[in-house]
């Protein structure tokens, strides 16, 4: 059930080969090492799974690969769509796929809290009852969703059993949505994982992140639950360079890719174009950031 999430869900990769198809078999390997690092579930297609370089076959496709890596784990589909109908059939099939709920950022061009109800009526009213995160992240979407409106939606559709928070200062928002909602749901964060320590502290149900370590995510939410507060700190703190290094939009991305192409985790680090490529001055600065942070290597 939707409803129980916690933990880390890590927003998966898309991996791709060199030449820019999907490479299905690092899909296996990924999920694996994601599982054995912790995740209870993973979120695929997202914004740094590169879900907009996607036809729609190859959307479901991925999603059903991942869905059938599961073992038992859970699998949120990222449907976000400018164009409904789009939403619709990818929602339509990813579910029928096995997938165990969606996730929805509003589009852009949505300017008011009535719009936003709107968008919501038309959606539901075309997908019905599928259990669904509600994505809230104005860096990317330009969509600002204020703590009355999102509890407008949660009356309104009670198919939202999950927040992805990702408003930042998010530990304030986070405050007030546990404060102010008028039913509870489960709060994950984002922003690749950046401000955990303090999204913890402040409520959250664990990670929605991407992180070429998610051990640490997990990490730190297991510490946290456990009450070990400084522990939890010095484990974030531990890795904190290599995570500041992967937040930086699609270059950070790549820089994830070939950290996680070092574990055994990904054939290639590659990204489906346009999107950058590492040159050598930057695989030798990440060489020289992780050779003084003494961290695992499998």
């Amino acid at each position: 059930m939707l409803e129980q999430t916690q933990g880390l869900h890590v927003v998966a990769q898309t991996p791709f080969l060199e030449d820019g198809a999907v490479d299905f078999g690092s899909i296996d390997t990924l999920s694996a090492f994601y599982y054995g690092h912790g995740a209870q579930g993973l979120t695929v297609l997202g914004v740094s799974g590169e879900a907009q370089k996607l036809t729609v076959d190859e959307t479901i496709a991925v999603a059903a690969r991942y869905v059938a890596a599961a073992n038992g784990h859970r699998i949120i589909a990222g449907v976000s769509h400018p164009n409904l109908a789009t939403l619709v059939e990818v929602t339509a099939q990813v579910m029928a796929e096995g997938a165990d709920a969606v996730m929805i950022c509003p589009p852009r061009g949505i300017c008011t809290d009535e719009d936003l109800i709107r968008y919501f009526e038309a959606v539901y009213e075309r997908i019905g009852d599928v259990p669904t995160v509600l994505q809230d992240f104005p860096a990317s979407s330009g969509v600002v969703m204020s703590v009355p409106a999102i509890d407008r939606l949660l009356v309104a559709f009670p198919q939202i059993a999950v927040i992805k928070e990702e408003d930042t200062p998010s530990p304030t928002k986070i405050t007030r949505l546990r404060a102010e909602l008028s039913r509870p749901v489960k709060i994950l964060t984002g922003n690749n994982g950046q401000f955990l320590v303090q999204e913890m502290e402040r409520g959250a149900d664990g990670p929605m992140a991407g992180f070429s370590y998610p051990e640490m995510l997990s990490g730190v939410y297991d510490l946290m639950n456990e009450g070990r507060r400084a522990e939890a700190h010095d484990l974030f703190n531990r890795y904190l360079p290599l995570l500041k290094h992967e937040a930086q939009g699609q270059w950070g991305i790549a820089i994830r890719k070939e950290m996680m192409r070092r574990r055994g985790a990904l054939q290639s680090n590659a990204l489906r174009g346009p999107g950058p490529r590492l040159t050598e001055t930057d695989l030798a600065e990440l060489d020289y950031l992780v050779s003084r942070m003494d961290l695992p290597r499998d």
